[in-house]
């Protein structure tokens, strides 16, 4: 067993966390139920494969203009002082509240998710590169790779499987005939010239995150030898029903006889 003492806000406030080291083994949670890819962005926090999405809060940006007020206050005192030492004080208060709200809503959203599927797909971000671009701001607040990991964590606690796949061109890509369709980032609408897809960005990307993880639970001989388009054009979003329902040889794309 090993125990820590944290102190947050300069001080003010202490946890205490035990560690408890134990020989039982929990297996993960094989690919099962209904599958969904998810795809994280600015417009929109997050969007799923299944037509969902949930807005982004701007944790940071909503409260910034009293986080500057408080600094302004801390930076007139004399340093060292009483008085500073207090400023400062509420300033680290003011950071660690955007903090619990940001991690607040990323849990609750990685609950909804588990609620709704049982196999989750997500893009495996290069989230220190997101950080050093023009909305490296916006990309801090909505902080991606915490999100990312506390939805892995929510996902090993209520056996749900989740993995992550390649993020290369998931949103230049149609999920439907798997063309390339290139769009600039101002463009919210995909819209496929070779199968006249159309839909938002966004949720095409989320499709082509889901079609790239069945693809990927194939090939490692995690779930049987279909291939995720036959479950695409199946129709059928639940694993568990489509290895139940299906019918060996059928010629994929065909409706069953």
């Amino acid at each position: 067993m090993q125990v820590r003492v944290l102190s947050r806000v300069r001080g003010t406030q202490w946890y205490v966390v035990v560690t408890i080291e134990s020989s039982v083994s929990v297996p993960d949670a094989p690919v099962h139920g209904r599958a969904i890819g998810i795809d994280l962005g600015l417009e929109r926090f997050l969007t799923a494969s299944d037509r969902s999405f949930q807005e982004r809060p701007k944790f940071f940006k909503s409260m910034q203009r009293k986080l500057k007020l408080l600094q302004r206050r801390a930076a007139r005192k004399q340093k060292g002082s009483q008085n500073w030492e207090k400023a400062q004080v509420e300033v680290a208060r003011m950071h660690h509240r955007i903090a619990n709200r940001r991690r607040d809503f990323h849990l609750k959203t990685a609950h909804q998710l588990c609620d709704r599927a049982q196999t989750i797909f997500a893009e495996d971000l290069n989230v220190k590169g997101l950080t050093r671009g023009m909305l490296r701001k916006d990309c801090v607040d909505a902080a991606f790779g915490q999100f990312l990991s506390l939805t892995e964590w929510v996902c090993w606690k209520r056996g749900v499987y989740f993995a992550k796949v390649n993020p290369n061109g998931t949103s230049q890509t149609c999920p439907n005939c798997f063309a390339t369709v290139s769009k600039g980032l101002e463009v919210r609408e995909h819209h496929c010239p070779e199968c006249g897809y159309r839909t938002h960005r966004d949720r095409a990307a989320a499709e082509m995150v889901l079609h790239r993880g069945l693809e990927n639970v194939v090939s490692q001989g995690l779930w049987g030898t279909e291939t995720a388009c036959q479950v695409g054009l199946s129709g059928v979003d639940d694993l568990d029903k489509w290895r139940g329902a299906r019918i060996p040889n059928r010629e994929v794309g065909k409706p069953a006889l």
